[in-house]
């Protein structure tokens, strides 16, 4: 009797009242809730068929019915998601309570602020009554950085001083008053946000300042920061160039860093600086770096005269260790940008401390939450895949961008020549390499190399993030596929051939399936497969599946960030860790940094009903932004060549940029909202109703067949109704009324459980998401759905796009009528559903 009473307290045991005959307790063995946890380990929910099995292979359980083990389950699962959710809450309250620290510090700074304010407001009073002179030297406000902030490194002697006057300055500016910070637009503290991001106002250069709670040691935070190319997508390089110890086993570094230009309109910059790392006295870490003088200091002074040497005003970050866990970190980026080096339209780019913050600062602090998740076994990705290689992937792709656009020399690149047409710039690089193989680690061809085509243009009124949405979504718009399919060949072919060796099409589908995003899906890494469409019967038997992998940037409507790119590259499918990956793609930078520009338009709802031009809004839904918005576009493409193909690859690579500028244009124009008091009115898709119009038929038709309410607010119009089907909990999705179905809308919780995106879902029949059993129900219940308009469907499985199982407590169909009582489409609205 005392083993079973003991067995209580053990991981899933105890006692569990069952809802049986007499409402009696069973008490378990030992040896029973060992063998019982063993299978709920490889399966929290099994099935009535598994525990009847379970009891015969287990002669313990014999003398316990199924109806008691299922039970047991049952509170099994309910004990886990209480410990899970006891576990998130506090994670959560953890999080509160450094955020609370950080706003009550962020208080006393700015009461401190309001004092000082106060201060300097009587005292220019009083000069004022004394008729001094109006610019009183004495009446200036606080200068961040003295005049003369660029300091020699000639005398090492010197430096020690340099470092702890550095410290000083960036302890004022990261806990004190030292800048006057406002609160970044758009940035709300929260305990899911990414901290309290501020930008500075009225100050020499631009300034953000970003604080949050990281799940991290400090000394692991510190060596992630001081990494910065692993995390500032902008960085191409940073090399210590010397280090010596300095006081309270701190360290002072020399450091000479490259940052990519953005674009093909700009020059790259460099900074010589010094970097200092100590603690405090309180146990916290600090690295605070500022710029040294010298324009030729760096190793690398050869180069540079492709770069402009900027400037690094005290900046850095401060670790300071957090009750409970984890650490509370400050970061401050205070950079001159030399605005004057850049043409007069790029130059809010460089005086905009609202893009350092989105760029840099709040890219730090996103970065290390990220690793913070995936070290804690919060994020798990497809296919198996670590979360550090999945990392290493995303900075390849965009490395690869940024190299192809800027094109450095001592990379290997070197110009063309035109063809008298200066809107698209070749380069041609002899000594990259692309292909490996087993010979060779890295071995692409003795006489080969890769050619890239690049070209800047300026747009007007078109939202950044509609845009790289309409490039990703719609691929054929814009492609051409034996482009993409020579591309791919060049990775696996003994030698390339010329691309224009078979006609032009476009494939047949794409197939878009992510592998991992970001924790604020900023960044969002997918594979692209390319399906080929055979004309011949010989290209029939040999398919040219092309496979990329793809990095989005900024397509999520939530997310904030100073930049929208969408970057690929061929890859084979089998997708080895060492891929080779020669990147290509589009990248879309607002320049009128002063406005928060986020669109608000459904066009990944309303495109995917039907493949067309993007629905228009009424003038009224506009808002004035949308009208001055300008943004400059970049495109680089690269292509592998071999010696003898050059100048044929060449020119195609001219013609085929030239090709995708020209269809940018056209979408550019289609997406871009009307102007207020214009003709164009809200036009609907071809064949199709917009997003809101399906939206309202699927609840009206649901209430008219059932006489109940799909949502709490039926009575809502327009996108308001569009945005509550949107984030209904249950699955919902449509499909074609017609002899094979084939699904044309869901909402996010369809998406979901499909396992694939709104672009994909046009590929997924109804057929396919259904095993012969279901199908069997389904047509069963065909007849009574077409009769009475609706049908309940039992409990079941169905099949995610992934080939996952997917079980549901119930399903509902029924027919959605349009407005002249036709039936338009299918609706299935999948009920507590959860994968197996």
């Amino acid at each position: 009797m005392a083993a079973a009473v003991a067995a209580r307290g053990a991981s899933g045991g105890g006692l569990d009242k069952q809802a049986m005959d007499a409402g009696k307790y069973v008490r378990y063995t030992p040896e029973q809730v060992e063998a019982l946890e063993r299978v709920y380990a490889e399966c929290p929910k099994p099935s009535s068929i598994r525990r009847q099995q379970l009891i015969r292979e287990c002669p313990i359980l014999s003398n316990i019915e199924p109806k008691q083990i299922k039970v047991w389950f049952q509170n099994r699962r309910c004990r886990d998601k209480q410990r899970k959710e006891a576990s998130r809450l506090q994670a959560v309250n953890r999080k509160l309570t450094a955020m609370n620290k950080l706003l009550m510090e962020e208080n006393e700074r700015l009461q401190k602020q309001v004092s000082q304010l106060v201060h300097e407001n009587a005292y220019m009073r009083q000069q004022l009554q004394k008729a001094s002179l109006a610019n009183d030297t004495s009446c200036e406000s606080v200068v961040t950085t003295p005049q003369n902030s660029l300091r020699h490194a000639s005398n090492p002697a010197g430096l020690p001083s340099i470092a702890e006057e550095t410290l000083a300055e960036f302890l004022s500016k990261a806990t004190g008053t030292a800048v006057d910070w406002v609160q970044l637009p758009g940035m709300k503290p929260g305990p899911d946000s990414v901290g309290i991001v501020a930008i500075s106002h009225g100050c020499n250069g631009v300034a953000a300042r970003a604080c949050g709670l990281v799940n991290l040691e400090p000394t692991k935070i510190v060596e992630i920061l001081k990494d910065r190319p692993s995390w500032f997508r902008d960085c191409r390089s940073l090399e210590v160039f010397t280090m010596f110890p300095a006081g309270n086993g701190g360290t002072i570094e020399l450091v000479y860093m490259q940052m990519y230009a953005p674009t093909t309109l700009a020059p790259a910059r460099d900074f010589w600086t010094l970097r200092y790392t100590t603690s405090l006295e309180d146990g916290s870490l600090v690295v605070c770096e500022r710029s040294l003088s010298g324009s030729g200091g760096g190793p690398n002074a050869a180069s540079a005269h492709q770069f402009v040497r900027a400037e690094m005003l005290p900046s850095g970050y401060l670790i300071r260790p957090c009750d409970g866990g984890g650490s509370i970190v400050h970061i401050v980026d205070h950079l001159d940008l030399e605005a004057w080096s850049v043409p007069e339209v790029l130059r809010p780019l460089y005086e905009s401390s609202r893009v350092v913050a989105q760029k840099m600062t709040t890219a730090a602090l996103r970065y290390i939450r990220q690793v913070a998740l995936e070290m804690s076994g919060e994020v798990v990705y497809a296919l198996g895949r670590q979360p550090a290689v999945l990392r290493t992937f995303s900075q390849r792709l965009s490395r690869g961008f940024n190299d192809a656009i800027n094109g450095f020399n001592d990379d290997g690149w070197s110009l063309m020549d035109s063809d008298g047409v200066e809107d698209i710039v070749i380069a041609t690089n002899s000594t990259k390499k692309i292909r490996t193989d087993a010979n060779s680690a890295n071995a692409f061809s003795v006489t080969g190399g890769v050619i890239c085509a690049r070209a800047s243009m300026l747009l007007q009124s078109v939202p950044p993030a509609l845009l790289v949405r309409f490039l990703r979504e719609h691929r054929s718009e814009w492609a051409d596929y034996n482009m993409d399919a020579y591309c791919a060949a060049t990775l696996k072919a003994s030698s390339c051939s010329f691309p224009a060796l078979r006609p032009t099409r476009f494939p047949g589908s794409q197939i878009i399936m992510s592998l991992g995003h970001t924790v604020e899906n900023e960044e969002i890494l997918e594979v692209v497969r390319l399906e080929d469409q055979a004309i011949t019967q010989d290209e029939a038997a040999s398919p040219r599946d092309v496979h990329l992998l793809q990095l989005c940037c900024g397509i999520d409507e939530n997310a904030v960030g100073s930049c929208f790119q969408l970057v690929f590259a061929p890859i084979d499918e089998h997708f080895p860790d060492d891929a080779p990956l020669i990147s290509s793609g589009f990248r879309v930078i607002p320049l009128d940094t002063k406005d928060a520009i986020t669109s608000t338009r459904t066009l990944d709802l309303a495109s995917s009903l039907e493949v067309g031009n993007a629905t228009q809004r009424t003038s009224t839904e506009k808002s004035p932004c949308d009208y001055s918005l300008r943004s400059v576009l970049t495109i680089a493409f690269q292509f592998p060549y071999e010696m003898h193909l050059q100048e044929s690859i060449a020119a195609t690579a001219r013609q085929y940029v030239r090709s995708i500028v020209s269809a940018v244009q056209r979408v550019a124009m289609a997406i871009a909202p009307s102007r207020p008091g214009s003709d164009v009115g809200q036009k609907l898709l071809p064949g199709s109703p917009e997003a809101s119009t399906l939206a309202h038929w699927i609840c009206q038709s649901y209430h008219y067949h059932l006489g109940l309410e799909l949502l709490r607010c039926s009575d809502e119009a327009g996108d308001s109704l569009l945005n509550m089907l949107w984030h209904h909990q249950d699955a919902i999705l449509c499909c074609s009324f017609k002899v094979q179905p084939v699904f044309s809308f869901a909402n996010q919780a369809g998406l979901d459980m499909l396992e694939t995106s709104l672009v994909a879902l046009q590929d997924i029949s109804l057929d396919k998401i259904f095993d012969e059993p279901e199908r069997k129900a389904l047509y069963a219940e065909f007849a009574k759905l077409m009769e009475q308009g609706y049908v309940y469907l039992p409990a079941g499985v169905c099949l995610s796009g992934m080939g996952r199982h997917v079980s549901y407590e119930q399903a509902i169909a029924w027919k959605v009528l349009s407005e002249d009582n036709n039936v338009h489409c299918l609706a299935f609205c999948f009920v507590n559903w959860s994968f197996v």
